[in-house]
């Protein structure tokens, strides 16, 4: 089971080119845009450095620890994915406050993973979905700065993300982990697609 976990999350290096590709696109502009950029694939790459690391280690005793990392690295990919739709698209008072409310969120988010002694999955589940689809506060600005399309790509990786986890959260579905991580890959290249082309 693990060995399929590895297999489907061992291209940290896939986050790696599209940092480098958004670094590259940024370093021309305004440091607001390159700052965003960088937070976003910062969060990217560590989502998938981790969750790596603990299929790969999962029989080691670094196994908990990197379970932690891999578990809040979800909290941090969506806070960092955020941060370019509420800096560059949503803007302004609005894009300002969405983006400390889903910092704060994923903090705290963090913090329960780490420190609730009864953690249950489920509330982690909802917790990322509702975070998720807060952007719909955005949606008129969303809408204005990335057109149809942008706009297109941001849902549909918003619907395959919330697909993801319902599928995590149903313990009897065989093969859910895997299935979760296939359909983080497809939501992160949609979302990538849609702030690399259209922000």
């Amino acid at each position: 089971m693990e060995c399929n976990n590895s297999w489907n999350w061992n291209y940290p290096q896939l986050s790696i080119l599209g940092m480098i590709l958004l670094i590259l696109k940024g370093i021309d502009t305004n440091s607001i845009t390159l700052f965003s950029y960088i937070v976003y694939t910062c969060s990217l790459v560590l989502l998938y450095l981790f969750s790596t690391l603990f299929h790969c280690l999962y029989f080691t005793k670094a196994k908990r620890v990197f379970q932690i990392f891999d578990h809040c690295s979800i909290f941090l990919l969506i806070a960092g994915t955020y941060t370019p739709y509420c800096m560059l698209a949503i803007k302004g008072v609005k894009g300002l406050i969405l983006m400390i409310m889903i910092w704060l969120m994923s903090i705290l988010g963090i913090l329960y993973h780490i420190l609730a002694s009864k953690r249950k999955q489920v509330f982690e589940t909802i917790i990322f979905v509702v975070m998720g689809w807060l952007c719909i506060l955005g949606a008129k600005e969303l809408f204005l700065s990335l057109g149809k399309i942008g706009l297109g790509l941001l849902v549909a990786g918003g619907i395959i993300f919330t697909l993801g986890a319902l599928v995590y959260s149903i313990p009897k579905i065989k093969y859910a982990h895997v299935f979760w991580h296939i359909f983080v890959m497809l939501g992160s290249i949609l979302m990538f697609i849609s702030i690399y082309c259209y922000i």
